[in-house]
């Protein structure tokens, strides 16, 4: 099976056993997010570069990594500046990715930007943030789209774009319902000094200003 129910805490439970067969295997997915439709796999070498294919990216763009806690992102030794833990603190789980130094010989180096940080986000979408917990280990996430085409609402339009995938097993789809028209997580570089502003997205700079004040990019 490879389009599998995922919107109550029952089906997540069920679908469990499959999507850790799945993933430890090398397989990827599509999951949902509190933002988009997102495609992921486990954060080891392989998998990304799988991933890598299957989204037609080059190896200039990193993908981000989903966690279930701060503890979880904490375990890998990524550095929390003083900004980066006061935006953590006020928006985290929710749509705000934070590019954060460290971690190395941790992480695979292919999640690395250019700058030299990992982006990590508290998701908060239930089903998928209890299947990150149950994991025990965070997934890499991408926009489940292909370049120069919109991303997918929902399971139908996945399948479209990558039936290929799906109909090989290469690829599980975790059904989470139609998601929103909502705008992609904000992305703050918080690897320097001072946090700055790389996307505003689903939580505008001036929420941000208002919540953290002088530490605010």
């Amino acid at each position: 099976m490879t389009v599998v129910a995922f919107r109550t805490a029952a089906e997540v439970e069920a679908a469990m056993p499959l999507v850790q067969r799945h993933l430890h295997r090398g397989g990827l997915l599509a999951h949902p997010t509190e933002t988009i439709y997102g495609l992921g796999s486990r954060a080891a070498e392989r998998d990304l570069a799988a991933l890598a294919r299957l989204k037609r990216r080059g190896e200039d763009k990193p993908f981000l990594l989903l966690v279930s806690s701060l503890e979880m992102a904490q375990r890998y030794d990524l550095a929390f500046t003083r900004a980066a833990q006061t935006l953590a603190d006020r928006f985290w789980p929710g749509p705000v990715t934070l590019v954060l130094a460290g971690a190395e010989g941790r992480l695979p180096e292919a999640l690395r930007g250019p700058n030299g940080g990992i982006a990590v986000r508290w998701t908060s979408h239930p089903t998928t943030a209890t299947l990150i917990e149950r994991l025990g280990e965070p997934i890499s996430s991408t926009s489940a789209n292909q370049p120069g085409k919109g991303t997918a609402p929902g399971v139908g339009a996945i399948v479209e774009m990558f039936g290929e995938a799906v109909a090989s097993g290469d690829l599980l789809v975790l059904d989470g319902g139609v998601l929103g028209n909502v705008p992609p997580s904000t992305l703050i570089d918080c690897t320097g000094p001072e946090p700055r502003l790389i996307r505003e997205g689903a939580i505008p700079l001036n929420e941000i200003r208002a919540g953290i004040g002088r530490l605010a990019p």
